[in-house]
């Protein structure tokens, strides 16, 4: 899944590929202190799945359980199968998934928080913003601003959020093929600048709904949803998803690990991998068949790789999987990652 940026803060500017593995690089996180912090290591690895999730309906995504807290409590609560999504921010939790009382970010006025957020498969969730503490492995980020989706929302989908996305709710694990959604993109936030107070056209994303009237608000970039790695006190400036080699025809499952930090511990050394550079909205340029598309992007919430270009292709797209591609017979091809520090990489 992927969200849309035009001048949210950055989490991290490259994207790194090495074998096995995809790496999102930070800046150094909280209070940009160094991503070691030279603390005591914790355990930074946590046990990663791909396999077809909770609903029996999922296709090479990746899952993890990430524990959710009361802030500042011990009073918890481990969300198995939450999907890793690279290409948005923040955690997004069902809310059949989820028992605790959280704290409501609100305005000063205490009027609750609410998000719609729209996906790039025209897909979308809606729900309040609350507060939280994130744990995974020994990592542990402390009120961190996390989305609840409501299945039976307090307040009406805004008809803005709807028209925007042009697709059902996905809030029930069926339509959303996992329990949640975690973000783990190359932003701090979800929306950034562009859903702030400076921003000159704010986003449709953050609403404020005084009298049950729901309208859209500016948020301070601090009660955003936030990549919950860069509130981590180490280990906080990138994450590795490392997976085994599977045969050309696939696996049923495979397990792998999802690695927080870069260059932080003895096993997410940068070493010999690809460095690509992003551009302000997270993207970077690939050529294939000669033809370059600048908004090119990593997203390991989606299931394929994709060139929506059934144009310029000459490929038929399917009447029945909708995003996908149904030649008559086999086509090979292949493409050139571009924006790299090192040399460029073919993919195909």
């Amino acid at each position: 899944m992927s969200l849309g940026h035009s001048s949210a803060a950055k989490f991290g500017p490259f994207l790194v590929f090495s074998a096995g593995l995809l790496v999102l690089i930070g800046c150094g996180g909280s209070g940009g202190s160094n991503p070691g912090g030279g603390s005591t290591p914790v355990d930074n690895t946590q046990a990663l799945q791909v396999n077809l999730g909770p609903a029996n309906n999922s296709t090479n995504e990746a899952f993890v359980a990430v524990t959710v807290c009361v802030p500042g409590s011990s009073s918890c609560q481990t969300i198995e199968n939450v999907e890793v999504d690279t290409g948005s921010e923040g955690l997004r939790v069902l809310s059949s998934q989820i028992s605790l009382s959280l704290p409501a970010i609100a305005d000063t006025s205490g009027n609750a928080l609410e998000e719609c957020v729209s996906f790039a498969d025209t897909s979308y969730v809606w729900g309040p913003v609350v507060s939280a503490d994130v744990q995974m492995a020994g990592e542990k980020a402390t009120s961190v601003p996390i989305q609840i989706i409501s299945a039976s929302p307090k307040f009406p989908v805004p008809s803005n959020c709807i028209s925007g996305a042009g697709a059902a709710d996905v809030n029930t694990v069926a339509a959303l093929g996992a329990n949640g959604i975690l973000g783990l993109g190359v932003f701090q936030q979800d929306c950034g600048f562009a859903c702030t107070s400076a921003s000159p056209q704010v986003q449709d994303v953050y609403y404020l709904c005084p009298n049950s009237v729901c309208r859209v608000s500016t948020v301070p970039l601090g009660s955003q949803l936030q990549n919950p790695v860069w509130f981590f006190p180490q280990d906080n400036n990138g994450v590795v998803i490392s997976l085994p080699s599977v045969p050309a025809d696939g696996v049923a499952s495979v397990s792998g690990s999802l690695i927080f930090g870069i260059g932080t511990q003895s096993d997410n050394a940068l070493g010999s991998a690809q460095v690509y550079t992003t551009d302000n909205a997270g993207n970077f340029q690939t050529t294939y068949h000669g033809i370059a598309y600048s908004q090119s992007y990593i997203d390991s919430g989606s299931n394929g790789l994709y060139i929506l270009d059934a144009s310029t292709l000459g490929i038929t797209d399917c009447s029945d999987f909708a995003g996908f591609y149904c030649p008559a017979s086999p086509v090979e091809g292949g493409c050139l990652l571009q924006h790299c520090q090192r040399r460029c990489s073919v993919c195909s």
